[in-house]
């Protein structure tokens, strides 16, 4: 009984050839954040970060015809190894996720790891699994660049 309550997630993992304290700045500085979140056709990024445990962060993507909201609040944050944030669009806040970045040292590399959980439904977790790869293919361009 207790598999029906389970809520879907996802686990992204790469290696990226850039060290942790660097990969760690990307996700934690807007200025740089606007340089690869987002999947593939955000036209534009405006991303605001305060980031300390109970700060809060928004992203806004902008389509060629649509624009999305995202923000949250961050729950855990460890330098250069772990950010725990809430995940929630502005289209339906109540529908509240969690995501957790792990960073971890790799022969001057990091292997990253998203998890991306408590998804209201699969096919939230297959549209958000769609959009992280895309972004995750952008960071390792940006991270090589």
């Amino acid at each position: 009984m207790s598999d029906t309550l389970t809520k879907p997630s996802l686990t992204i993992k790469r290696r990226l050839n850039a060290a942790p304290a660097k990969v760690f700045a990307a996700w934690s500085d807007p200025e740089k954040m606007t340089h690869w979140m987002g999947p593939a056709g955000v036209q534009k990024l405006v991303a605001e970060t305060d980031l300390r445990v109970g700060g809060k962060y928004h992203i806004q993507m902008t389509m060629a015809d649509d624009e999305h909201n995202v923000s949250g609040v961050y729950r855990e944050i460890v330098p250069n190894e772990k950010l725990v944030f809430t995940w929630a669009w502005k289209s339906t806040p109540e529908r509240e996720s969690l995501v957790t970045v792990t960073f971890k040292n790799d022969n001057g590399g990091t292997i990253m790891t998203l998890l991306h959980e408590q998804f209201f439904d699969a096919d939230a977790r297959d549209r958000h699994n769609a959009g992280w790869t895309g972004t995750m293919d952008k960071l390792e361009k940006y991270l090589e660049a």
